[in-house]
């Protein structure tokens, strides 16, 4: 799997989400978090003045990426070595979701932020959101992949937000470049990174208290570490953009 984590071509696919903050928020708030928390883009992660426009505190940072061919080589190099993740219940260190429908890594980056840390503690009860994450908890990643895939209420939000966003979106069969990542901080104080074509979960380092998902030692650990991994290997395209959960 580590070689080849790319969804079968004959699983359903979703038509691709944008990165935009509005659609993120209309998604996630209508599948039950609270309207306390919402998406917002975050223009820099080096300009001071530009960083201090961005609601904080963060709790998570939805990083979209052009797939290239360096990621791929850092990313099957680590996985090689890594287990495969068996993880599942109330104790999991962060919760983790397998994407196994196409076209769906926005999706699945939207459900690792609202997850774990704080946002969790924001979603409404009773709501399909809870739900989802409740009959999740005590499942194994293929079993909870399972769960997602046949989830109408999941299929239906996501139809509806990916409607909106300011540019044509492409068809759900197409094949799509741009690759989404969650970098959240966990309950345990831990930035993880979560990605669903992974093996699992990453840990990438401790947050202190004081210190959130745009933090720069969380920029350090996450965004600027992917960038360094990209520009070390040789990727001109170093093409990114950022939206956080706060």
């Amino acid at each position: 799997m580590a070689e080849n984590p790319d969804v079968p071509k004959n699983n359903k696919a979703f038509v691709p989400l944008e990165n935009n903050p509005e659609v993120m928020s209309h998604l996630v708030h209508q599948l039950g978090l609270s309207p306390s928390l919402g998406f917002t883009d975050v223009y820099s992660i080096d300009d001071a003045d530009l960083l201090a426009f961005v609601p904080r505190p963060s709790h998570a940072l939805l990083l979209v990426f052009p797939v290239s061919k360096t990621y791929e080589a850092s990313r099957i190099a680590e996985d090689s070595s890594l287990p495969e993740y068996t993880g599942s219940g109330a104790n999991e260190p962060a919760t983790w979701f397998k994407q196994t429908i196409r076209n769906a890594c926005g999706l699945i980056g939207l459900l690792h932020a609202v997850s774990n840390g704080e946002p969790r503690k924001h979603v409404i009860p009773e709501s399909d959101l809870e739900k989802l994450l409740k009959d999740a908890e005590p499942l194994p990643p293929v079993e909870r992949a399972d769960l997602l895939y046949e989830s109408k209420a999941l299929e239906s939000a996501h139809a509806d937000a990916a409607k909106l966003g300011d540019t044509k979106a492409p068809g759900a069969e197409d094949d799509v470049d741009l690759h989404f990542v969650a970098f959240v901080k966990g309950a345990d104080g831990k930035l993880w990174e979560l990605d669903g074509r992974r093996k699992g979960p990453l840990e990438r380092g401790t947050l202190a208290e004081g210190e959130d998902a745009l933090s720069e030692r969380a920029l350090d650990l996450g965004v600027r570490r992917f960038l360094k991994v990209e520009s070390e290997g040789g990727n001109p395209d170093l093409r990114f953009s950022l939206t956080i959960c706060t």
